[in-house]
């Protein structure tokens, strides 16, 4: 699984959490108790609501909020409509170098993501950013005992009802 789109509902006991391997509920019912099957991403209410990753044993995480699709057309210059997905759908990972498009670009010429470093060095455990209804989030997990492990997700929030559910559309780059 490459992405899709997927709902938090906080007072769900399943859907809190996501799963990027299968893009399903990270949480599962076994033996009449809520078991952590693959938590990738969890949203909860902390701080008015929030992503968290790296929260699984042995995995750290670092989570960046680029703004909105106007905001990132602004900073890095290219073409797009007001409200467009161009940005979003145009990160890619290259490397250990994260892409957005450049400006005038009529042959899809790309620049680094200026924020993207902090990815690879800010890791930790239980990294969290808040949730803002059309913002685009780029996120790193890693093990700490596996090195070769790594996955990068770009999200951008869909929908939001604070203190009941926000839905995303993610995709590992």
């Amino acid at each position: 699984m490459r992405g899709g789109v997927f709902t938090f509902y906080v007072w769900d006991p399943l859907a809190r959490s996501l799963c990027f391997s299968d893009g399903r509920a990270g949480l599962m019912i076994l033996k009449n108790r809520i078991e952590n099957r693959c938590s990738d991403l969890n949203f909860n209410l902390a701080r008015g609501g929030s992503f968290t990753t790296g929260i699984e044993a042995d995995r750290v995480g670092a989570i960046i909020d680029l703004g909105t699709a106007d905001e990132l057309r602004e900073r890095y210059g290219y073409d797009d409509a007001a409200g467009g997905g161009e940005g979003f759908a145009s990160l890619r990972l290259q490397g250990q170098q994260v892409l957005i498009l450049k400006a005038d670009n009529p042959e899809e010429t790309l620049q680094p993501l200026k924020e993207a470093p902090a990815l690879f060095s800010e890791v930790g455990p239980s990294a969290n950013a808040p949730v803002k209804l059309g913002h685009i989030y780029l996120l790193r997990l890693a093990s700490k005992k596996d090195s070769s492990f790594q996955l990068i997700v770009k999200l951008i929030v869909i929908a939001y009802t604070p203190n009941e559910s926000v839905t995303l559309r993610w995709e590992a780059l």
